[in-house]
Formats: structure tokens, C-alpha cells, sequence
């Protein structure tokens, strides 16, 4: 008799045991799904902007080298190899997924208002090989073309609602260098800020950058 209710005791501790670890699995479980969801954000935002994010998540590739050579490419849909390229290739190259020609509509907009455009490089015509890989003509392109949004500069003033998925951003790195990137639905491990699908020397990548530089350009283009 002493030995069935030792039996009896332990299978109830057994039991026990095997309840609270399933208890505890399942929170732990929850737990995970809980920041699994936190790392991307569903905004209310076109199906164009949320497309456009994601292909630019699929071009992501830390491989490809950062050349800003002078490159004759063909004309229309002209690309630089495809292990190359600079910011704006990493804008050019997503559109291109979404049948959006950026070589062929920013040539053909300065062609028609050349005097519009900004002349930083002493042109004094057009270029189909390089004037939209060019950060400035991309900026005034887009605000003739597109939409120019508020600018927030400091992240402690964020807003969740300044800088969406696909939205376009510009920066100025250490006052010469004109950069840019996409808004992506993707957040940083803080839940904060939007990450950035940007080329900045270390290939096609994702950085949580958005306040690492000046801003000087927010905007959307779609179709």
C-alpha cells in the first residue's frame, strides 16, 4: 500500500511537471510570436509603396561592390553589372521590378526642362547613361513627379507616421555626398524607426540608418 501511494505521489508530481512546462512552452511561444510581429510594420500605405518594399528587400545583396565610374549603359531599361552600383542603383533597380523605367522618365522629363534640373557637374545636356544615377536629379524628379513629405530630423521627435514603407529618403553625408534610400516595412530591434534599403559601400543592404545622416528629401513615387 505505502509503495501505490508513493507511485500515486510521484506520477502527480510527474504530471505536474509536464503541465508546467507545457505551460511554460506556450508562453514562451507567445512570447516569440509577440517579437516576431514587432519586426515589421503594416502601414497604411498603397499596395504600390508595400510592393515596392518588398522588391526592394529582394534585391538586398551585400556583394555587390560600390563603383561610381562613369558607365555607358544602353538606353532604354541600361543598367551598370549587375555586382555593381552606387545608392541610386539600388532605387533604379527596385522600380525596374515594378516595370517603372527611372532611366527612361527622368531623361525624358530633363529633356523637356533641362533648365530645372541642377547642373552640379557642369552638363550642359543630357545624359541617358548617368543623369539618373545622379542623387539631385532623382530629388527634383521626384518632386515634380512624385510627392515631397514632411522631413523629421531628429529621432527623438519621431513619429511612427513621418517615414512609411516605400517611401523615398535623401541624406547629405558629410556635407559632398548626396545619398538615398527606401522606406521599408521592416523596423529596428527598438521598434522605432523603419529600416533602410540603401548602398552606401557595403553593398545592397538593410541598416537602420534613417537618422545616421542630415535628411534633406522625403518622397513618394508611384504609379
Amino acid at each position: 500500500m505505502k509503495v501505490s501511494l508513493l507511485f500515486f505521489i510521484s506520477i502527480i508530481g510527474i504530471s505536474c511537471d509536464f503541465k508546467q512546462k507545457e505551460e511554460v512552452q506556450s508562453l514562451i511561444a507567445k512570447t516569440s510570436d509577440s517579437f516576431n510581429k514587432i519586426d515589421t510594420i503594416s502601414d497604411n500605405v498603397s499596395d504600390f509603396r508595400k510592393q515596392l518594399s518588398k522588391n526592394a528587400l529582394s534585391i538586398i545583396d551585400s556583394n555587390v561592390k560600390y563603383i561610381s565610374d562613369y558607365v555607358s549603359i544602353s538606353y532604354p531599361n541600361g543598367d551598370v553589372p549587375a555586382n555593381t552600383g552606387v545608392c541610386t542603383d539600388v532605387v533604379i533597380r527596385t522600380y525596374r521590378k515594378l516595370n517603372i523605367d527611372l532611366q527612361k522618365e527622368v531623361h525624358e522629363d530633363m529633356k523637356a526642362n533641362f533648365s530645372i534640373y541642377p547642373k552640379n557637374w557642369g552638363a550642359t545636356s543630357t545624359d541617358t547613361n548617368i543623369d539618373h544615377r545622379r542623387v539631385p536629379n532623382l530629388e527634383t524628379f521626384f518632386k515634380r513627379k512624385g510627392k515631397e513629405l514632411p522631413i523629421s530630423q531628429n529621432p527623438d521627435d519621431y513619429k511612427t507616421d513621418d517615414y512609411k514603407t516605400g517611401a523615398l529618403v535623401t541624406w547629405m553625408i558629410n556635407d559632398k555626398m548626396p545619398h538615398i534610400g527606401i522606406v521599408t516595412n521592416k523596423l529596428s530591434k527598438d521598434g522605432k524607426r523603419r529600416l533602410i534599403v540603401h548602398n552606401v559601400g557595403n553593398g545592397q543592404v538593410l541598416e537602420d540608418c534613417l537618422f545616421k545622416y542630415p535628411i534633406t528629401g522625403h518622397f513618394v513615387y508611384e504609379k
